[in-house]
This record gives structure tokens, sequence and C-alpha cells, in this order.
């Protein structure tokens, strides 16, 4: 089994910037390949970013490419995402998840997820 726990979200105004973390328990770290994920209300989930364990690649949805960036710090068991020039489109409540194997963009194929932080951006 693996914990996740999300923190960082808020209210922000348009343009500003948070930093989201999200710290894993139960299962070595490393080996887990991790994502964000998002969902507004009254929408599906979707993609934001993944990293994966093996040497750090990391994938980007196309509305967040250039103003989102995932990192991790194994020693630390966190995974982060640093959100910047943020728009209104970007509220919603994000969640980490985590995998083994092999990252994706699909939530269905995510084993672990956490309880999720909300993110407001004003206008």
């Amino acid at each position: 089994q693996v914990q996740l726990l999300e923190s960082g979200g808020g209210l922000v105004q348009a343009g500003g910037s948070l930093r989201l973390s999200c710290a894993a328990s139960g299962r070595t770290f490393s080996t887990l390949n991790m994502a964000w994920f998002r969902q507004a209300p009254g929408k599906e989930r979707e993609f934001v970013s993944a990293i994966w364990w093996s040497d750090a690649t990391a994938a980007y949805a196309d509305s967040v490419k250039g103003r989102f960036t995932i990192s991790r710090d194994n020693a630390k068991n966190t995974v982060y995402l640093q959100m910047n020039s943020l728009k209104p489109e970007d509220t919603a409540v994000y969640y980490c998840a985590a995998r083994p194997n092999y990252s994706s963009r699909r939530p269905y194929e995510y084993d672990y997820w956490g309880q999720g932080t909300q993110v407001t951006v004003s206008s």
C-alpha cells in the first residue's frame, strides 16, 4: 500500500504561483511513477503532469506546458508541482497519483491516490 498526502493548494490571483507537494509513504518511493491530475466541477479528471521513477523524465498536458514544472525528491519521498502564470481555468482539485512499472496519462491506470488539494485562481 501507498499513502499519498497533498498540500500547498490555496487561493491565488491570475498570474500568480503555487507549489503543490505530495508526500508518499508505505512503499519504496523511488520505484513509483508519480503524476498530478486535476478535476474541475462538472468535468472529468484530467492529466496534468507525470514523472518517471527511472530517470525523472517528465510529461505535461499541453494546457500547462511551459507554466508548470514537476519534480521529485526521492530522499524526501515527495513529488512537487510548481505552478506559475496561473489562469482561472487552472482552478480545480489537484490530485497526486502513483503507480509502479510505467507511467501513464490515464487516471484509471493509477493504483494510489491522494485526497486532493483545492487550487482556486481568481481573475
